[in-house]
C-alpha cells in the first residue's frame, strides 16, 4: 500500500489541479449544465474512484491517461474533487442568480470538496491502521493486499471513513447514501455519523449494525451479527421522535464484541478491555476488562444422555 503525500493536498495545489482541467476541457464550475447528480450510481463511482486513489496498487482506475502513477493519481484527484464539488452542490442546492458569476453555492460546495481532498491523508493512515489490525486479527488473512482487495468489513469501514470525513464537513444525504452502498454490498451498517477509533476490525461482518451515536475506542473487533443499537427512541409530547440524543453505546479501547452479540442503549458504556461473548443482550454498562457471556440452557429428552 502506498501513501498519499501530504504535499499534493494542500488547498493551493487542488485549486490549481481543478482550474486546469477547467481550461482544458471547456467547463466552468459555475456551469449549472454540468452538475453531476447525487444519484446511487453517481456516488458508487465517487467510491470506486476513491478507492483506486487510496489503494492504488489493488485498485487500478481503467480511465487513467498514459503517464506515471503519480501523474494519473493526479489526474484522478481532480476529477473526484470536481465531481464531489457537483454532487455537494446537487445534495444542498443553492438557487444561484445569473448575475452571479461564479455562483457562490457552487463555490462553497467547491472549497468543501477540497477540504474533504486535504483530509485524505489522514483517512489513508487510519485506514492503513485498520488493514493492520484485521491482518494481525485474523490468521487466514495471507497479506496486506488481501484484506484491501478481499475484505467485506475493511470495505464498509472504509467507506464509513470517507462518509463520515464528509458528515462532519455537514454534507447531507451523501454521506448517508455512500453507507447505504456499503451496507448493500456487504451486510455491513455504519451509520456515517458514529464516531471509530483507530484499529478497527469487523472480522466477516454480515449483519453487522452500528449507530449513528455509537462510539467506539480503538483496537475494537467485531463479529457478524453484532448491533450496536438503541434501546428506545424518546418521544416529545406531540408524540414525535426527539432527535439529536445519544440512543447509542460507547464501547471503550480493546474491546472484543463475538457474533450475534447486541448492545444497546445511549447510556449503555462497554469498559476498555473488555470481551462480549456471542449472543449476549446487553443493556447495561459493564466495567472495564469484564467478561459477559451468554449462559446456555441444555435440556436433555428423556432417554437420551
Amino acid at each position: 500500500m502506498e501513501a498519499l503525500g501530504e504535499e499534493g493536498f494542500t488547498i493551493e495545489h487542488l485549486s490549481r489541479i481543478v482550474a486546469n482541467m477547467d481550461r482544458q476541457d471547456g467547463r466552468s464550475l459555475a456551469s449549472s449544465d454540468t452538475f453531476a447528480p447525487t444519484t446511487r450510481q453517481a456516488t458508487e463511482r465517487l467510491i470506486q474512484r476513491l478507492e483506486c486513489l487510496l489503494f492504488p496498487v489493488e485498485h487500478a482506475w481503467p480511465e487513467a491517461v498514459e503517464g506515471t502513477q503519480a501523474q494519473a493519481r493526479t489526474e484522478l484527484l481532480g476529477v473526484v474533487v470536481w465531481d464531489l464539488a457537483h454532487q455537494i452542490h446537487r445534495a444542498k442546492p443553492h438557487r444561484c442568480d445569473p448575475q452571479e458569476v461564479p455562483c457562490s453555492g457552487l463555490l462553497q460546495a467547491f472549497h468543501t470538496a477540497l477540504e474533504f481532498a486535504a483530509a485524505l491523508p489522514r483517512i489513508l493512515e487510519k485506514l492503513s491502521l485498520d488493514v493492520t489490525a484485521a491482518f494481525s486479527g485474523d490468521p487466514a488473512a495471507r497479506d496486506l493486499s488481501e484484506i484491501v482487495s478481499c475484505y467485506p468489513g475493511f470495505y464498509a469501514v472504509m467507506v464509513y471513513r470517507l462518509a463520515h470525513a464528509l458528515f462532519e464537513l455537514g454534507v447531507p444525504l451523501l454521506p448517508r447514501l455512500m453507507t447505504e452502498i456499503a451496507h448493500s454490498q456487504t451486510g455491513i451498517d455504519i451509520h456515517p455519523g458514529a464516531r471509530i477509533g483507530s484499529s478497527f476490525f469487523i472480522d466477516h461482518g454480515t449483519g453487522v449494525v452500528v449507530g449513528e451515536t455509537t462510539e467506539v475506542g480503538n483496537h475494537v473487533t467485531l463479529y457478524q451479527g453484532v448491533t450496536l443499537g438503541a434501546l428506545n427512541f424518546p418521544r416529545d409530547e406531540a408524540g414525535q421522535i426527539i432527535r439529536g440524543q445519544k440512543r447509542h453505546p460507547t464501547i471503550g479501547d480493546n474491546v472484543v464484541i463475538y457474533s450475534g452479540a447486541t448492545i444497546l442503549g445511549g447510556t449503555t458504556t462497554v469498559g476498555e478491555g473488555s470481551v462480549i461473548g456471542g449472543n449476549v443482550w446487553l443493556t447495561e454498562s459493564v466495567p472495564p476488562f469484564s467478561r459477559v457471556i451468554a449462559q446456555p440452557k441444555i435440556e436433555l429428552k428423556s432417554g437420551h444422555r
